[in-house]
């Protein structure tokens, strides 16, 4: 039957969840693509629609009243029931085009999104993915230039105009060759950080993610690198040699951990573990199968 005109307008009502959600009209307006003229217009046409306000201000910003609070309590659901259609048909439109664009950092490129990618293959055979990997850096770029449909980031910040979902945690570990001295004799925290290190080059989350935590321990910036390489692989093979000790992904040291051709070295006092993230333009939620390795990417694995 023909919905009633003031539950039709599905836009408002999503609008209005997003008001009590960000606790200002403005803030709810930008994330929907629009105006606070034309967000507020919206949300009054709502209230007429419905008879009563929804909203008032209040001393932390606009909140909802008693019955916009009970309006969105029972809009939730549709909302959410009417995202799931859309992303539902706009999947079922992808399979015919057949293609999504995923931009990636190495740490995730590597050691996390295969297995994403087998699953995805196994709920959408015709969908044929295009990746290109880079630092946290060049990945955010691609998502805001439109040349990646999702990206995926390693570093501990987001740009602002990018909105994120957290997919896994990693944790980063000093690892060093079997002779080294800090195999024998474990450093303190200073004295790792005043060490020269084997490192990614600027931009890479790995380095970005080692350099917050020393900054937040007080420990001030690291010594300027011993070497700058801009491949995971690379900086363990040098580390491998003598060069020097690196601080990398868990994910990525794992089978040198346990051949034993690298040594984790404890480093006191830092706490070095990071979210990795998905990231995707702020206001355009992914479709298609774009939203469906988000949501492989978020459901835990066995």
């Amino acid at each position: 039957m023909p919905l009633p005109p003031h539950v039709a307008d599905l836009t408002s009502i999503d609008l209005l969840l997003s008001v009590a959600e960000l606790g200002s009209i403005g803030r709810a307006g930008r994330a929907h693509g629009m105006s606070q003229p034309a967000a507020s217009a919206r949300i009054r046409a709502l209230e007429r629609r419905v008879g009563a306000p929804l909203l008032k201000r209040g001393a932390r910003g606009t909140v909802l009243t008693e019955f916009g609070e009970l309006v969105a309590s029972w809009a939730a659901p549709v909302v959410r029931s009417a995202a799931d259609l859309a992303t539902a048909i706009a999947t079922l439109h992808a399979e015919r085009i057949g293609h999504v664009q995923i931009a990636a950092s190495q740490t995730v490129a590597e050691y996390l999104l295969p297995r994403w990618l087998v699953t995805l293959h196994s709920l959408l055979p015709h969908i044929v993915p295009s990746l290109s990997s880079g630092n946290s850096t060049v990945v955010a770029e691609k998502v805001l230039a439109g040349s990646a449909d999702i990206g995926f980031i390693e570093s501990p910040s987001v740009p602002g105009a990018l909105a994120h979902r957290m997919v896994a945690v990693d944790e980063l570990v000093l690892v060093v060759p079997p002779g080294h001295s800090w195999a024998s004799t474990a450093p303190s925290a200073a004295e790792i950080v005043a060490t020269a290190l084997v490192t990614r080059e600027a931009g890479s989350g790995t380095r970005s993610a080692y350099e917050a935590a020393v900054a937040a321990a007080g420990l001030g910036q690291p010594t300027a690198p011993l070497l700058e390489v801009s491949s995971t692989t690379a900086i363990k093979s040098a580390v491998a040699a003598g060069i020097g000790g690196a601080v990398l992904s868990s994910l990525a040291v794992a089978p040198e951990l346990a051949a034993g051709t690298l040594v984790r070295v404890p480093i006191p006092g830092l706490v070095l573990r990071r979210q990795l993230m998905a990231i995707w333009p702020e206001g355009r939620t992914p479709t298609g199968p774009a939203a469906e390795l988000l949501r492989v990417a978020t459901t835990p694995q066995p």
